[in-house]
């Protein structure tokens, strides 16, 4: 058995077809079909069902793909350990972020870490917290920043800040400065251009709105923080985000909702065991630096 096998074997399973496995791994699919073929020899158990019309693992091949894809995740942490240059005169860090962040924290932080290192590499992607961490616990990621409620018991969370939601609306608004707060009940008149119901943050403030009886009337949902702030900014519609995003961007006002959406706690995201690279320990050290010198909002 070869770690080729293995990784052949990863991609039928991800794929679920020859074809396209093969052409993921640019080798042929005759070629792939007789290493995987060797692997069940070596292993004297059949790995894949090939009598459907998708290929699936047995049982076999899941249990086994389960301690493989753990053996995969220690070999490329360990290349990662050997080229890690601890003195971060270069190197790389691969973080992600759920969307809201992108508006008032990545910058800041960005700015903080690559001013300190400017020979490290960062790599930011916007996902969701789902993502996040199936991306961590894959190793694909080595930070993620998101909400401690996380739902795998493979990750785990160190707490930065605890954010506050409000109502935000641009500066043509009618209740633009605004700052004794607003029931909830008056958000039934109020039309909303909210983030998409696949974020967290999206359905933290349905289960508010839930919590409250109320049903309001939104009227554009996109998929973008950035979309979202240009609307308002803009225009008539009303949102519900993070006060810290009001703060950060001109011509938008928070105004508090009573009761108040309920508060969520910030945090950095890992992969529990995961080897930890110069530029993640050093990135983890500031962050925690900026949660200390924060001002509470």
């Amino acid at each position: 058995m070869e770690l080729r096998h293995i990784r052949y074997l990863l991609a039928v399973a991800e794929h679920q077809n020859f074809t396209r496995a093969a052409e993921a791994l640019h080798v042929s699919q005759p070629t792939l079909s007789q290493q995987i073929k060797q692997l069940e020899i070596a292993l004297r158990v059949q790995l894949l069902d090939r009598s459907g019309r998708v290929v699936r693992t047995t049982d076999a091949g899941e249990a086994f793909l389960r301690y493989a894809r753990r053996a995969l995740q220690d070999l490329d942490a360990a290349e990662r350990a050997i080229h890690d240059v601890q003195d971060l005169s270069r190197g790389s860090l691969r973080l992600a972020t759920t969307p809201t962040f992108a508006a008032y924290l990545v910058g800041p932080l960005m700015d903080r870490f690559t001013t300190r290192h400017p020979g490290i590499t960062v790599t930011v992607q916007e996902m969701t917290q789902d993502r996040i961490e199936a991306e961590l616990a894959r190793d694909g990621l080595e930070v993620g920043i998101a909400f401690t409620d996380v739902h795998s018991d493979e990750i785990e969370c160190e707490s930065l800040f605890v954010e506050t939601l409000s109502l935000v609306v641009g500066e043509e608004h009618s209740r633009a400065g605004r700052r004794k707060p607003l029931p909830a009940k008056e958000l039934e008149d109020q039309a909303l251009v909210l983030l998409s119901s696949d974020f967290a943050t999206r359905l933290h403030i349905d289960r508010y709105f839930k919590d409250q009886g109320i049903t309001p009337r939104t009227a554009i949902e996109v998929s973008s923080i950035g979309a979202i702030v240009e609307i308002v900014r803009r225009g008539s519609l009303a949102t519900v985000l993070p006060d810290a995003i009001a703060l950060e961007q001109q011509g938008l006002f928070s105004i508090p909702l009573s009761p108040a959406l309920p508060p969520r706690t910030v945090a950095l995201l890992r992969r529990k065991g995961a080897y930890r690279t110069a530029a993640g320990r050093a990135f983890t050290e500031m962050a925690a630096e900026y949660r200390d010198q924060r001002v509470p909002q």
